[in-house]
């Protein structure tokens, strides 16, 4: 059973995220990257999530700050704070690391971090995913994975927004 403090050691700032990951790689291993807002975590999270660390040895996410999601999803989100986002997200058994990151896109963490593996849903095309360039020509693949149908935050939004 996971420990509150298992937990926390799990969330990094990026810094300290960065030199986590040099010494992983030393160690030979896989690292898996993938970002997003996880603003209501439901079961489409957790299955992408879960196929996302299959393909590595540590899975990172990088979760949009409140300031970030209000920027891409409008004044009524997040519903959950970034601290709520980021602890559930550290809870689950194969995340490796969390880390915060308050920029427009993830370009800026993925070119700090250098993943091994960037991990985005499959409504995007590989030349859409920001930093896809960036892990390809420095040896990385992306890899796009299919989502969960049925399942969104937006849907849920709406739902709980309409009492039903």
């Amino acid at each position: 059973m996971t420990s509150l403090n298992q937990i926390r050691q799990k969330l990094f700032l990026k810094d300290k995220l960065a030199e986590q990951i040099a010494a992983w790689k030393s160690e030979g291993m896989k690292i898996v990257f993938t970002n997003g807002c996880f603003d209501l975590i439901h079961p489409g999270h957790v299955d992408y999530l879960a196929k996302a660390a299959s393909l590595g040895d540590k899975l990172i996410i990088a979760v949009n700050t409140d300031q970030s999601v209000q920027k891409l999803k409008g004044p009524d989100r997040p519903i959950q704070n970034q601290d709520s986002r980021a602890f559930i997200l550290s809870a689950m058994e194969f995340t490796s690391a969390v880390v915060l990151f308050d920029e427009d896109t993830p370009a800026e963490i993925i070119a700090l971090l250098k993943p091994d593996i960037l991990v985005k849903g499959a409504d995007y095309a590989v030349d859409q995913v920001v930093g896809a360039d960036f892990v390809i020509k420095n040896g990385g693949s992306v890899v796009l994975l299919p989502y969960l149908k049925g399942f969104s935050t937006s849907a849920i939004e709406q739902k709980i927004r309409k009492g039903n």
